[in-house]
């Protein structure tokens, strides 16, 4: 809906200036006019005097749908190698285009990349986008936005998902804003409706106290990011193969404005914990940051790694890497052990895709054991050796 002032009939009475909760109403002369922070309210249509000001339907324009066919994944890559969520995003896609029934294609961006094509159609792909240039060997918005938003204005895609990693963020919405379509990030769920064939992506939402569900119905492509460690991996099928279509890469002075320099890596001994197969996470409920010695004895005897929730990320106590939840990492091990944490739905949002869940905690009622397989009431600091000496 648009607001629209008649005219004819306005009397220049600046009542509707007055009346308006935000603004969006100025006095030019005699008439009043309808500002860019007008939210279509219709207070000012209720409080003219003179029915000088209307509301009507904005025509809007409505693309060709049904140009837009298959879904596509990008491919991240870093020195090299595939990243996991991108293996994840191909096995979602799989499923999805097989519910459109489209093709699956991957987008790939790099230089010298070309060898990782054929890992690319075993793990599913039908068809691999290729953009190689040296202008491609680091990540740039403007490199990386400029080659893929070229090949969705010429391909058409119907569907394009991207990982919620720091390059995705970054990428997704550079192109939604260039293709003029919507982008819903940070997804757990991705399904396709199965009146309209749209794709429905869920996401948390309101600090993850509730999950919304988003369409796109207008625009295409449609477009999400999708949280790392949520959709299970692509099963490989070795000697796969597919369509390789290159893409153009024609770079003129100042379509990249940035120059990576140089890329320092952190000289801090950092675990991916999205691909650990045993976490041992700490709470609140440790009391001390020391409590993280303790448990990093049990995730060194099992072979894991250490991990916490936000409140301990909070107190200064791990450091953000480790952090899992709806802020932090959404993990899928297959021994998830939780320590003093209370299980609040922002943490297990990014945990309850474990295979095995042990919680530890001095309160019977806690919310964590609501999700756990095995549940141990007591104190950590007496259970846990406990199970260290049981260990050795």
């Amino acid at each position: 809906m648009a607001v629209n002032v008649i005219k004819e009939k306005c009397k220049g009475c600046s009542i509707c200036v007055k009346n308006c909760p935000f603004d969006a109403i100025t006095m030019e002369g005699k008439l009043a006019v309808i500002g860019t922070a007008c939210t279509s309210c219709g207070v000012c249509v209720e409080k003219c005097p003179f029915m000088a000001i209307e509301k009507t339907e904005e025509i809007k324009e409505v693309k060709d749908l049904s140009a837009y066919k298959g879904v596509w994944v990008f491919a991240e890559q870093r020195r090299g190698e595939i990243m996991p969520v991108a293996i994840e995003l191909l096995g979602e896609g799989k499923k999805l285009a097989a519910e459109i029934g489209c093709e699956l294609c991957a987008v790939l961006c790099g230089n010298e990349v070309s060898g990782l094509v054929s890992e690319l159609f075993e793990y599913g792909a039908d068809k691999v986008y290729l953009a190689e240039a040296p202008e491609l060997e680091q990540y740039t918005t403007d490199g990386y936005g400029k080659v893929i938003f070229e090949a969705i204005n010429e391909f058409k895609p119907e569907i394009v998902l991207l990982g919620a990693t720091h390059i995705g963020r970054d990428l997704g919405p550079i192109l939604a804003v260039k293709a003029n379509t919507g982008l819903t990030a940070d997804c757990t769920r991705l399904e396709i409706d199965p009146e309209d064939k749209k794709i429905r992506q869920t996401r948390p939402a309101f600090g993850g106290n509730l999950m919304a569900t988003i369409v796109c119905p207008n625009h295409r492509p449609q477009m999400s990011t999708v949280r790392p460690g949520v959709m299970a991996k692509a099963e490989r099928i070795p000697g796969r193969t597919g369509e390789t279509v290159e893409l153009k890469t024609d770079f003129l002075d100042g379509d990249i404005r940035t120059r990576v320099l140089d890329v320092v890596r952190s000289v801090k001994e950092m675990i991916a914990i999205s691909d650990a197969e045993i976490i041992v996470s700490g709470g609140m409920g440790l009391g001390k940051a020391e409590g993280f010695d303790l448990l990093k004895q049990l995730a060194d005897k099992l072979g894991g790694v250490v991990a916490g929730s936000r409140a301990a990320v909070d107190a200064g106590w791990i450091d953000h890497a480790y952090q899992v939840g709806q802020t932090g990492t959404t993990v899928k091990p297959k021994i998830y052990i939780a320590c003093g944490i209370s299980g609040a739905i922002q943490h297990v949002a990014g945990m309850q895709g474990s295979e095995q869940i042990i919680a530890i905690n001095t309160n019977e009622n806690a919310p964590i054991f609501e999700v756990a397989d095995y549940g141990i009431v007591g104190d950590l600091y007496k259970v846990i050796p406990s199970i260290i000496n049981a260990l050795n």
